[in-house]
C-alpha cells in the first residue's frame, strides 16, 4: 500500500516521462490521478475552503508544489480574511518527506498547515 506522497510523486514522474515521449493519453491519465488524489486526500474545508491543487508549472521531479488558501476567523467566529499559500513537498532522507509552507504566517497558521499537510501526505492510499 502506497502513501499519498508516494503516489503523487510516482504519478508526477510518470506524467513527465509521458510528456518527454509525447504519450498524450497516459500523460492525461497520470495528471487526472494527481488531480483526483488532491481532491480526495489533501485538505479541503475546515478553513481550506478553496481546496488544494497542484501547481503544474512550479512542480519538478524533486519537489511538488501545491496551491491552497486558508480562510481565517476572528475571536467572534466570523470569517475575516484569507491567506494564500504554497505547500512544497520534497524528499528528505531521514523523514521520507519535508513540507514547507510559504505565504503570510497570520495567527501562526503555517505550523498548523504543516501538521495538516504532513498528516495528509502520510495517509495510506488504497490500491487501485
Amino acid at each position: 500500500m502506497a502513501k499519498v506522497f508516494e503516489a503523487l510523486a510516482n504519478a508526477f514522474i510518470a506524467k513527465m516521462n509521458c510528456e518527454r515521449v509525447n504519450n498524450q493519453e497516459w500523460k492525461f491519465r497520470h495528471a487526472d490521478k494527481i488531480n483526483r488524489i488532491c481532491q480526495e486526500y489533501l485538505p479541503r474545508g475546515s478553513g481550506f475552503d478553496s481546496g488544494t491543487e497542484i501547481d503544474w508549472n512550479a512542480s519538478r521531479v524533486n519537489r511538488l508544489v501545491f496551491i491552497t488558501a486558508f480562510h481565517h476567523m476572528n475571536d467572534s467566529g466570523m470569517y475575516d480574511g484569507w491567506t494564500q499559500h504554497n505547500v512544497i513537498l520534497s524528499p528528505d532522507l531521514a523523514l521520507r518527506f519535508d513540507v514547507r509552507i510559504t505565504g503570510k504566517n497570520r495567527n501562526g497558521i503555517k505550523d498548523y498547515m504543516s501538521e495538516v499537510f504532513s498528516s495528509a501526505f502520510n495517509e495510506d492510499l488504497p490500491e487501485e
